[in-house]
């Protein structure tokens, strides 16, 4: 049978299906992300391997009375297609369509917005405490996957829930992976569960085999409960189950492709008054070739070849070298001259160019899973040491962060080197993915230096400098994609911003990657009759006072942050402190959350492009005239 996905009302037909006949449902729904995601890109992978787990979900559950929390969110893909949107995926991840992730404005379906990873059990206990306190019977679920269970904020929320017995029922998507293999004791525990069902086997075999013995068999299989840390810890291969030590119910591991035996793990966990566990088995890639045998590529990917997985012609195309392997190629340089250097991820060693220096150097290479609390803090500890730590983070990852960036390194004036990855904005994953704040967030912390290269080259400069030169807190923020840009080769980085040329009529600030921008508008404003020059800031913090020693009658900063707290304003505020009378004008992103789209569109919509800086230039003056 054919189902008209875009049309149909899959949420009928799944609870109206009987649970054995669904297979042509989720074949249709493979097929159709298949060839969506083959003209959009996106996150393919995940999605592929949780269509049945998806689809005996909202079986088993009523949304969205039920609430259906996805940690992270990119594996939503199947949920909403089930939820009426699959007439949208043309516009997956575009200018103005629909996210990649859950977005309560979306659907209602949509219980809660996630981006990032580990959040999903502290939402599901907010949710469950706020209906306990009305006196409402709806479930509330939460699906996380075995890599968000590296992250600190996991085991926060596990503490609260089992102690306080909220009826929470969580669903565990174990697939071995995040982006990257998983690491970490409890990812070696899951492995060990997802081997072997020794627990559960061992369990019932014992509970039968006693309630067959006379007389008192039936009172000592009762009693195993009370007993039940001693045999599932020193009995039953020693395997175990942590869950059931913080008082929620484990069931499982279930077949995440056995649409039935979901069903009735669902059931058993609905059947318990208190939190429950599924622990759940999937393949990331599920029924694609390619992606099952390439899950990292197709973890995120642009459109493709649906034949042979290769990227299309305008993908394939020989790429300038990003910034991530710029500095991750770079670092491998230093290390190899310096062996206090050591490079730290929160799981994404590959993202941020690091493979190349696990490749040389495996023990001095440490990933500590979703974790950039721990990150930071680990690298405080490494630097206090002796050791030069190197973390290369996204921006909107290390701001998870932050109180660790405060006490542990900046505090301490402790020597360590963060690679602002992703800084600005990015593109396709929108709001929760853009490094929007970093600048603002980072240039107000005291002994924190903060560095943004124009290009690759000065991106190696400034490494160098940061390991060589220095001796306390350096963040070197950057953006996604290439590292070549348009600008002649600026002279070498010694610490300073670098002015490029004079003007009498307006000077403009470039912060870091914005510098080609600077330089087109400079242009057209000169072929205006306008008196240019356009400095290159590099060095964001701490702030040079220097700076403002400007004989023009205006200056512009341009800058890929967010403008409150960023280097715009503080240069405004310098401004005025000492004295100046020019005109100020900030391009920066607004004070709001920006959406998904190509990264010029977001640009665009922002106010940040080299006609808005000529517009705003010409304004000022003719306001004057």
């Amino acid at each position: 049978m054919k189902y008209d996905l875009e049309h149909e009302d899959l949420i009928s037909i799944i609870k109206n299906t009987d649970e054995h006949d669904l297979g042509d449902l989720c074949h249709d729904i493979r097929e159709f992300l298949i060839q969506k995601i083959s003209r959009t890109g996106g996150h393919l992978a995940s999605n592929l391997g949780v269509v049945e787990l998806t689809i005996a979900m909202h079986k088993a559950y009523d949304s969205p009375n039920d609430k259906l929390i996805y940690d992270v969110g990119h594996q939503t893909y199947v949920h909403k297609i089930i939820t009426g949107r699959a007439g949208e995926f043309d516009t997956l991840r575009k200018f103005k369509g629909l996210s990649g992730f859950p977005k309560s404005y979306e659907s209602v379906h949509d219980a809660y917005d996630t981006g990032h990873s580990s959040t999903s059990l502290g939402a599901a206990a907010g949710y469950a405490v706020a209906r306990d306190l009305r006196g409402e019977d709806n479930n509330v679920v939460a699906l996380i996957g075995d890599g968000a269970m590296t992250g600190g904020l996991v085991y926060e929320a596990l503490n609260n829930i089992g102690s306080s017995r909220l009826n929470i029922k969580i669903i565990l998507n174990d697939n071995g992976m995040s982006i990257a293999h998983n690491v970490g004791a409890m990812s070696k525990h899951l492995q060990r569960l997802r081997s072997s069902s020794n627990y559960i086997n061992a369990k019932k075999s014992i509970r039968t085999s006693l309630d067959n013995v006379p007389l008192i068999g039936k009172s000592i299989s009762k009693g195993i409960s009370r007993t039940k840390s001693r045999i599932k810890l020193s009995v039953l291969d020693q395997q175990g189950i942590i869950f059931e030590e913080l008082g929620i119910k484990y069931i499982g591991p279930v077949d995440g492709y056995d649409i039935p035996k979901l069903l009735g793990a669902f059931r058993a966990a609905n059947a318990v008054d208190g939190p429950t566990l599924v622990h759940v088995i999937t393949k990331k890639g599920q029924g694609y070739s390619w992606s099952e045998k390439y899950p990292r590529k197709f973890h995120g990917v642009g459109p493709f070849n649906i034949s042979n997985g290769n990227l299309l012609s305008s993908d394939c195309v020989s790429k300038p070298v990003s910034f991530s392997e710029v500095f991750g190629n770079k670092l491998l340089d230093l290390a190899r001259q310096d062996d206090r250097i050591v490079a730290i991820t929160a799981a994404m060693g590959t993202a941020t160019g690091l493979g190349p220096f696990y490749e040389a150097f495996p023990d001095r290479f440490f990933d500590v899973g979703i974790a950039e609390q721990h990150a930071v803090l680990f690298a405080a500890g490494l630097a206090k040491a002796g050791m030069i730590p190197v973390a290369p983070i996204y921006s909107s990852f290390l701001q998870r962060a932050y109180d660790q960036l405060i006490e542990d390194v900046c505090i301490q004036n402790q020597h360590v080197i963060f690679g602002v990855d992703r800084a600005g904005l990015v593109g396709a994953d929108g709001e929760t993915h853009h490094g929007a704040f970093d600048l603002s967030y980072l240039s107000s912390i005291p002994n924190m230096t903060v560095l943004a290269p124009a290009d690759g080259t000065q991106l190696e400069e400034m490494l160098d400098y940061a390991i060589n030169e220095m001796n306390s807190p350096v963040a070197i923020r950057y953006p996604r994609g290439s590292s070549k840009f348009k600008h002649l080769k600026l002279r070498p980085f010694a610490g300073k911003n670098i002015g490029l040329s004079k003007g009498s009529d307006v000077t403009i600030l470039a912060v870091g990657s914005m510098l080609d921008t600077a330089l087109e508008a400079a242009r057209a404003l000169m072929a205006e009759g306008y008196s240019v020059g356009v400095t290159s800031i590099g060095v964001v913090a701490p702030f040079e006072e220097a700076l403002t020693e400007i004989n023009t009658e205006l200056v512009v900063t341009i800058e890929d942050n967010m403008k409150r707290g960023g280097f715009g304003e503080n240069f405004a505020a310098a401004a005025i402190t000492c004295g100046h009378s020019y005109g100020v004008i900030n391009i920066a992103i607004p004070d709001e959350f920006v959406g998904h789209g190509s990264i010029e569109q977001l640009r665009d919509e922002c106010g940040m492009m080299p006609d808005d800086i000529v517009k705003g230039a010409i304004e000022y003056f003719e306001r004057k005239a």
